[in-house]
């Protein structure tokens, strides 16, 4: 750092976080960054934690946005273990739960989600476990045995990522779910029977429609799942995937605005123009969609934050509107989906291959427009599919689910 000029400071050393020290250092920034995160280990990505991670087939060390030394040689202040408990935005400053202070000149906030608990009685015992960080995937892959009684509550993409992994490791899984199946807020009622199909074919036990009502143990260590109706189950582990909740409360208590997440503007600026916001916990404004959108998922932690360096560094023409990514590996079956459909937002979907044998691609239309697509076990089709999103043009939907029709042409 020059002088006695601020730094750039990054609350939150997660992916995020490191992509966007990254990107303003590739944007040529010779300025002080200072990258802080609570955790004890270095930026990671999230993802193999639920997939390749847990299923032992990626190494830890494979985890890692950047090897060990990346940060030095980049001039990147790293500073780990370090919870920021305040913001001050009038002294533009961050506080440190050791009492110490940084000022800076801008400020990044990548302080992502946390796992939202289980309000039951006995869900504070050992053996119950979530899954957001690398330590938690640790004690997952633990308890992942041949022969281990496994209760997944939540059928969401982290639930039925555990659930498989689960089933790989020979263990006897039950997935407890209060809607009526997995998935259906995300996919709805067509595609999310895909799922449940999965799965029963892979031995899970899918219990729909029901509610947790306590975890019983014994010493402090779960041993079953009563639910509301009062069935008992056995259970060695409980996993809880019930949904994540934005890391807000730092940019609320300095009187940000928060709205499911940091509200920020199409150039991750937060209310405060100082302020810039990426990744989980950042609410943008979409121009393509028009509106404001929260995204879980990988893809906007790795590219968000090359919108915000730019726009951290004053480039007007910043401005996020990429297409929302997410991609899933269950059992043989991988996916990639492209776009937003909401609940309600969309008037039908068209299936193009075999869905039973789950090589297919599904899309969601509204008024003849593709909202959203889903390929399954079909490769190479994401960039056709967001250009039918980004295009806004009138598909016919009989072309669209005809296979021999090119993307391209309908």
């Amino acid at each position: 750092m020059a002088g006695s000029e601020r730094p750039i400071v990054i609350v939150g050393a997660s992916l995020g976080g490191a992509k966007a020290a990254e990107a303003l250092r590739g944007a040529g920034y010779r300025g002080g960054i200072v990258l802080i995160g609570e955790e004890h280990e270095r930026p990671y990505e999230r993802p193999p934690l639920s997939k390749g991670y847990l299923l032992g087939k990626e190494a830890r060390e494979k985890l890692h946005v950047h090897p060990p030394q990346w940060y030095a040689e980049h001039d990147v202040t790293l500073r780990l273990g370090t919870p920021v408990v305040a913001i001050d935005p009038a002294a533009r400053t961050v506080t440190l739960a050791d009492d110490g202070e940084i000022g800076y000149h801008k400020l990044l906030l990548t302080t992502g989600s946390a796992p939202r608990r289980l309000p039951v009685p006995g869900a504070d015992q050992d053996g119950v476990l979530y899954l957001r960080r690398v330590e938690d995937s640790d004690r997952i892959k633990a308890v992942l045995r041949p022969g281990a009684r496994i209760a997944v509550v939540g059928a969401g993409w982290i639930g039925l990522e555990v659930a498989a992994a689960a089933r790989a490791a020979g263990a006897e899984v039950t997935v407890l779910e209060s809607l009526e199946l997995p998935l259906l807020r995300v996919l709805g009622r067509e595609v999310a029977q895909v799922f449940a199909d999965l799965h029963r074919d892979h031995g899970v036990n899918l219990r729909f429609g029901v509610h947790v009502a306590e975890l019983t143990g014994a010493d402090g260590t779960v041993s079953g799942v009563k639910l509301a109706d009062g069935t008992e189950l056995a259970a060695d582990a409980v996993v809880v995937g019930i949904g994540i909740s934005p890391a807000t409360a730092l940019a609320e208590a300095a009187g940000l605005e928060v709205d499911n997440g940091i509200k920020t503007d199409q150039h991750l600026r937060t209310s405060d123009p100082d302020v810039y916001a990426a990744g989980d916990v950042a609410n943008a404004y979409h121009p393509l969609f028009d509106r404001h959108l929260r995204v879980e998922h990988w893809a906007n932690a790795l590219n968000q934050p090359q919108t915000a360096a730019r726009a951290l560094l004053g480039q007007p023409d910043a401005v996020y509107d990429r297409v929302p990514y997410f991609f899933s590996d269950q059992y043989d079956l991988g996916l990639e989906y492209v776009g937003y459909a909401e609940p309600g937002g969309y008037d039908r979907v068209v299936f193009r291959g075999d869905v039973a044998g789950r090589e297919f691609i599904a899309f969601w239309l509204s008024g003849g427009r593709v909202l959203a697509g889903m390929n399954v076990n079909v490769w190479d089709v994401v960039d056709p599919v967001r250009e039918l999103i980004v295009s806004r043009r009138e598909v016919d939907a009989g072309r669209l689910a005809d296979p021999t029709v090119p993307l391209t042409d309908v």
